[in-house]
């Protein structure tokens, strides 16, 4: 076998109705030279200045199944914040299963904020289980809302450099499921939504991102696993919701021109001729790729006003067989539906729309993929990448990532090329790719999400547990994947996410000790922390990198 087929560049994608063999290079191909040659510019606009910290500096770790948060040698890991800890002086405390972590700098990298997600609970070690009836208690359910949405907490490193969370911080506070919303965009009052302008709560908050205004977007995903048991409107949850990290005065709201539906996150940026574009993906088997457009463009000088633009715009899903974004209105909907009176019924207005906007991507042709998690625009030439985890109804069980060329790298461009960047799988050595980030010399990291029930079991044995993972996006070693963490048992690492200088590596460590059946034998013990009875989700800082 050639250089040019070896098994690291023999890919297959196996989607929904589509099975495509690629047989090419992974890496950026034609648009390497191109991208090399903006590295400076893109290392600058992703950081504020060209610091390149990170990269490829470490030795790569082998596989582990070790109860620990695994390193590279010359690396270490403090816990930051765990279940439990007191974040405030009014004493709230840090929530369960923290996911995506965004950083918002206060003295450059040494002290900031660090916004957490939290996804959701558990039974044996949050709520307690629900009667005989599958009930839950009103003070359950009020602990179900409470420990899952959002932390904000302040954090710093200390006089030895170790990362510290302050609990005196005026700015450290919770975001939960008991939250008051303001819808904004054209569900906002309608009947699909219960004819209300406020909500209750925000959880199931898996990934998220950054608004050019700085404020964090939290991405509300399996949202009826925590609706239905505590009794609340579905419609209320599945959309991307807003919060400002440093105003409490600044009312989170939920924007429901960006679509309803199992979000795992989103990337933001600008077209060329400076509207907003936002990626999504929609966490689901058989699920589609999306993208909002602005109506009105961005004014860098208008700072947070600029919200207004995520409530109206366009919604779009991607066609990959005809590489074409696909306007999901309410138009097009009743055309196609013409026939279908309950379809017709179901879709009369554009909340109806955004609303179920599942239901119309695939309605009006839009490609079903393999749940697509994290997507992230490339600072260096805007090419986009999505992470498809997974999808056993069509056998691409290790998933794989997909990088989308906009046709002018335009983020604006309704149409589209594609390829295969990575693939899961014994050849790659990683498994379900899940949340992503780049760093400024062009490194996709990536973290994994192979389940805990069955990690290290049949074909997912060779991966032991989750992990981190760098795979550079140009040069040589493009599109192979080296090994930067691995997980304690039964847990997932989320959340990547660097400090300004790239010296630090926020992680979020969720539901070690997952498969845990009984409370007094536990299959975690991890942090480890002394007094601690229990596995405890955390967020660590790792430390190490060297200029």
């Amino acid at each position: 076998m050639t250089n040019e087929l070896n098994r690291r560049k023999f890919l297959t994608y196996v989607g929904t109705g589509v099975t495509a063999l690629t047989v090419a290079s992974t890496g950026l191909g034609a648009l390497a030279p191109k991208a090399e040659a903006k590295g400076s510019e893109a290392a600058n606009h992703l950081f504020g200045f060209n610091k390149k910290v990170s990269g490829l500096k470490f030795t790569p770790i082998q596989p582990s199944t070790k109860d620990d948060l695994v390193l590279p040698k010359g690396y270490e890991y403090d816990v930051v914040a765990a279940f439990g800890d007191v974040i405030n002086q009014k004493g709230d405390t840090f929530g369960y299963n923290n996911d995506f972590t965004m950083y918002f700098p206060i003295n450059g990298s040494s002290r900031g904020l660090l916004w957490v997600n939290h996804e959701y609970v558990s039974d044996l070690w949050v709520t307690g289980k629900p009667d005989q009836n599958g009930k839950y208690s009103k003070p359950q359910i009020e602990k179900m809302l409470y420990n899952q949405g959002g932390s904000i907490i302040e954090v710093y490193r200390d006089s030895k450099g170790v990362w510290k969370l302050d609990p005196t911080s005026k700015y450290a506070r919770r975001i939960t499921g008991l939250t008051p919303f303001e819808l904004t965009g054209a569900a906002r009052g309608s009947k699909a939504v219960g004819n209300v302008n406020v909500v209750q709560g925000t959880f199931a908050n898996c990934s998220g991102g950054k608004t050019l205004w700085n404020t964090v977007l939290s991405a509300e995903e399996n949202y009826e696993d925590t609706a239905g048991p505590a009794g609340l409107n579905e419609n209320h949850y599945g959309w991307i919701v807003e919060v400002d990290p440093f105003d409490a005065n600044y009312a989170p709201r939920k924007h429901t021109a960006l679509g309803r539906f199992h979000h795992e996150n989103s990337a933001m940026g600008l077209s060329n001729d400076n509207r907003l574009v936002v990626y999504m993906g929609d966490d689901k088997r058989d699920a589609c790729v999306y993208k909002f457009i602005s109506k009105d463009k961005y004014v860098k000088s208008l700072g947070r006003q600029n919200s207004k633009l995520l409530e109206e715009g366009t919604l779009y899903a991607a066609n990959l067989s005809k590489g074409t974004w696909v306007a999901l209105t309410i138009d097009a909907v009743k055309e196609a539906a013409k026939d279908d009176k309950e379809l017709l019924e179901k879709f009369q207005t554009q909340a109806d729309l955004l609303v179920y906007a599942s239901e119309a991507a695939i309605l009006l042709g839009a490609t079903p993929t393999d749940r697509p998690e994290d997507v992230e625009i490339s600072p260096f030439d805007k090419t986009v990448f999505i992470a498809h985890t997974n999808n056993s109804n069509h056998g691409n069980i290790h998933g794989h990532i997909t990088r989308f060329i906009e046709d002018g790298d335009d983020l604006g461009s309704l149409t589209f090329d594609f390829e295969i960047f990575a693939c899961g799988g014994r050849q790659s050595g990683f498994s379900a790719p899940d949340n992503l980030t780049f760093d400024s010399e062009g490194n996709l990291w990536t973290v994994t999400d192979i389940s805990s029930s069955s990690v290290n079991k049949g074909v997912f044995k060779t991966f032991q547990n989750n992990g981190v993972f760098v795979i550079p996006t140009i040069g040589k070693n493009a599109g192979e994947a080296f090994q930067f963490a691995s997980a304690p048992v039964e847990a997932e690492i989320t959340g990547p996410s660097f400090t300004e200088d790239e010296t630090t590596l926020f992680l979020a460590v969720q539901h070690p000790g997952e498969e845990t059946k009984d409370i007094n034998k536990p299959t975690s013990m991890w942090p480890h922390r002394k007094g601690d009875t229990q596995p405890r989700p955390s967020v660590v800082a790792v430390r190490g990198f060297k200029y």
